[in-house]
């Protein structure tokens, strides 16, 4: 008699676990495509002090939310940026991904399957106005031609582990530039520091360059001419525009883009960032395409397996075949 298949146990918030809606959204949907293939799936309350004694409990695969742990049985699921795309990653999330230490070729992408990758992002994120987080709808002015700074709250554990400056260093490299064009500040949505609004606010009386703009980010990125975060998802938002970017911070998208690790290095990377060529479309594609899963997919339950292939698990102990090798498109 054969051995029982193992389970694909999915570790997510009791929020999520206990409003039927919110679990549809993504993990019913990752769990259901599952078991249309058969696959034993279980949902647990993810309790990060209990994940290591409930993998060792069993011997089936385990998908974290928001994760960050490396493990033979697991990969870590979280947003990827932007919606409704997820990592499925061996290593982490966003700045914690295995896509970081990965390497981008845009010639192995195809030019008109990325270009249209990128205009359906465009259809659907600039042309709606749409973000990650609530935009404005009311189109404010925004100076032409300006340097774009969008900025993170500090305070968020994952974004003080990865900066390689801090906000107020950022901020004060760009003033110190010789360079006329405005400066265009959004401060996080998220972030209710009114210290760091009231810094932000006399700042701009010393220094006419400086504009605080709490404007929807498609009108900023509409009309800047370089983007400069910590490592915000709105430097992939700007990669839809066809922005250069520069990074402050570590970041799992830094291919497509300039990395600065000190206030004096601010001149250069935005220089570099402006004069290069850069392969948005073809890199939105291998990031979005090859990298990470889309819960729309009509082959979900087979792009899981193949993820849970690649992290070297033998998917026959959930009781099904290996997965095909991908079509990349």
């Amino acid at each position: 008699m054969a051995d029982p298949a193992e389970p694909v146990v999915f570790h997510i918030p009791g929020s999520v676990l206990s409003d039927a809606h919110s679990l549809a959204e993504v993990y019913g949907k990752m769990g259901g495509a599952l078991q249309a293939l058969g696959v034993p799936v279980r949902f647990l309350v993810h309790d990060r002090i209990m994940v290591p004694r409930e993998i060792e409990a069993d011997r089936g695969f385990h998908i974290l939310d928001h994760g960050r742990m490396r493990h033979p049985r697991v990969l870590n699921c979280g947003s990827a940026y932007i919606a409704p795309f997820r990592y499925l990653d061996p290593w982490g999330i966003r700045a914690f991904s295995s896509i970081a230490g990965q390497v981008f070729d845009a010639k192995r992408i195809p030019v008109d399957a990325a270009k249209g990758f990128q205009a359906r992002l465009v259809k659907r994120l600039v042309d709606a106005r749409r973000s990650r987080y609530y935009q404005p709808e009311t189109c404010v002015p925004v100076p032409a031609h300006c340097i774009a700074v969008f900025l993170q709250t500090e305070q968020h554990r994952a974004v003080g582990e990865t900066c390689y400056l801090s906000m107020r260093e950022m901020v004060f490299g760009l003033l110190a530039r010789p360079d006329p064009r405005p400066i265009v500040i959004k401060p996080h949505p998220r972030d209710v520091d009114f210290a760091t609004l009231d810094w932000l606010a006399n700042l701009a009386l010393t220094d006419a360059r400086l504009h605080i703009i709490p404007g929807n980010i498609h009108d900023i990125l509409g009309a800047c001419d370089v983007v400069v975060t910590i490592n915000s998802a709105v430097g992939i938002e700007a990669m839809v525009h066809s922005k250069p970017v520069v990074l402050c911070g570590h970041c799992d998208f830094h291919h497509c883009a300039v990395t600065a690790k000190q206030m004096g290095d601010l001149g250069d990377a935005i220089a570099r960032a402006e004069s290069t060529h850069w392969p948005f479309a073809a890199f939105l594609t291998w990031f979005y395409r090859r990298k990470c899963i889309d819960p729309r997919s009509e082959t979900l339950g087979q792009d899981i397996l193949a993820r849970i292939s690649q992290a070297g698990f033998d998917v026959t102990a959930l009781g099904v075949n290996p997965p095909s090798p991908p079509t990349h498109q």
